[in-house]
Parts: structure tokens; C-alpha cells; sequence
């Protein structure tokens, strides 16, 4: 899906972070793969992840108010239960704290320096706030505002990040009509956008491998304006638009 956007009359961009600007598969499949082996089961990095995936969203949403180091442990748990094997209070809590070591996609870093040229940039995730701060060490992004499930309360696909973004842009000096959201999932992030009525950007980080992985398959209706397969590619388009808009 792709429509006629111009990129240029934006002022900001809000971005889901993992998935989008950190390799959170990658991350969690450090931990989850050594813990298959040491079970004796004979599982594929993307079988765990999709298992792991649908667990993690379950418990954003049937306990949305624990910080994301007690999601994920807890989604390790249910994911070692679908298998029948146990995971240890220790292996748990290993990839609770595992957050901040996730890698960042290689060109993350840069694209976001570049589109800092042309816009205000803001964080929209479903993490905590040291989590991401040890994220950004990685990134390190110039971000104008930071929300985080932590801050709101809750978890994406929910409404409270977007409402709480909404709240954030007069303070940005930034309109609504100026924002542009950017994200990787579309479960947690262009199906509550397209509820929102927000334009966004789909950075198709999984269009070279099938299936979902992490990411649960969208269970509503969902929208995005524009997709690229990285953030370098988009932030490629952003140059260019702005470039052009001189010339």
C-alpha cells in the first residue's frame, strides 16, 4: 500500500522504537534460542520468536500496568509453558534486563541524524523508560519528547501512547496535521494510527523473510501511507523530498 505523501510538509515524526529502530527479534532471540538448546528442543529462531510474540501481546494486554522487564519474563514463561519446558526465575529475568543490550539496526543511527535535520523527532514505546535509555545509547537520537508504557500506563496497540502524543505536540509547537508516525509493527502501531486518523510510514523491516515473527499478525483494520524496507531508505526519500523542495 502506498499513496502520494509529501514529506516535506511535516514537522514531526513519532517512531515506535523496537522493531523499527533496535533489532528487538534479535535481542530476544539471544536469550530464547540458548534456553531452547539447553531443553532439547529443535526450534528455529523465528518458530520461537512467533510463539514467544503472541505471548508478549497477551500479557500487554491482560496486565498493562507491570513495566516491560516483568512483561517480558512472564511472556518467557508462558512461551516455556507452550513448549512444556520450564524457565527458570533467573532465565526470566535475564531477558527482562536484556533491553538496553538489543542491538540498534545498523542504520538506524545515521537516519535518524539525518531526519533531525528536517523534523522534531519523538519516541511513542512499549518499554520503560531506562530500557529505552539504554536504547538511545545506541541510537543516540535527538528526540524532542519520550513516552513510554511507563509513562502512560499501558501498552500499544492501546489508545493511552497516542493520546498522550496528542497531548505532547502543543508543547512541541507542533499541529497535529504536522505529524507523521513511523513504525515498524503494524499490530501495535499502524492499526491504532489508522484509528487515530494519523498518516504513517511502514519501515517493512521483515520484507526479505515471511511471517510475522514477534510481531503478531494484525487482528484490525490497519492503514499506512508509505513503506520502505529500512530507516536509511526513508530518510534516503526525506532528503530527497526536502532537496527538491529547494531546488
Amino acid at each position: 500500500m502506498t499513496t502520494t505523501l509529501d514529506l516535506t510538509v511535516f514537522r514531526a515524526l513519532s517512531f515506535d522504537c523496537y522493531g523499527t529502530l533496535i533489532d528487538w527479534e534479535a535481542g530476544i532471540a539471544a536469550v530464547l534460542a540458548p534456553w531452547a538448546r539447553e531443553q532439547g528442543l529443535d526450534l528455529s529462531d523465528e518458530e520461537l520468536l512467533r510463539a514467544y510474540g503472541d505471548h508478549e501481546a497477551a500479557v500487554e494486554r491482560q496486565t498493562p500496568a507491570p513495566l516491560y522487564p516483568d512483561v517480558l519474563a512472564e511472556a518467557f514463561r508462558r512461551t516455556g509453558a507452550r513448549f512444556g519446558r520450564p524457565v527458570g526465575e533467573e532465565q526470566a529475568r535475564l531477558l527482562g534486563a536484556s533491553v538496553p543490550d538489543w542491538p540498534a539496526f545498523p542504520d538506524s543511527p545515521d537516519a535518524l541524524a539525518r531526519l533531525a535535520r528536517h523534523y522534531r523527532l519523538i519516541i511513542v514505546s512499549n518499554v520503560h523508560r531506562a530500557g529505552f535509555a539504554g536504547s538511545n545509547e545506541r541510537l543516540r537520537g535527538d528526540f524532542a519528547a519520550i513516552i513510554t508504557a511507563e509513562d502512560v500506563g499501558g501498552y500499544k496497540p492501546g489508545d493511552r501512547h497516542f493520546r498522550a502524543l496528542e497531548a505532547a505536540l502543543p508543547g512541541l509547537g507542533v499541529s497535529r496535521g504536522e505529524l507523521l508516525h513511523v513504525a515498524q509493527s503494524l499490530f501495535h502501531d499502524h492499526v491504532p494510527a489508522r484509528r487515530d486518523g494519523l498518516p504513517s510510514v511502514w519501515i517493512n523491516r521483515r520484507h526479505d523473510r515471511p511471517g510475522w515473527g514477534a510481531t503478531p499478525e494484525p487482528d484490525e483494520e490497519f492503514g499506512y501511507d508509505l513503506e520502505f524496507g529500512s530507516m536509511g531508505a526513508f530518510a534516503d526519500a526525506a532528503d530527497q523530498a526536502f532537496e527538491r523542495r529547494r531546488g
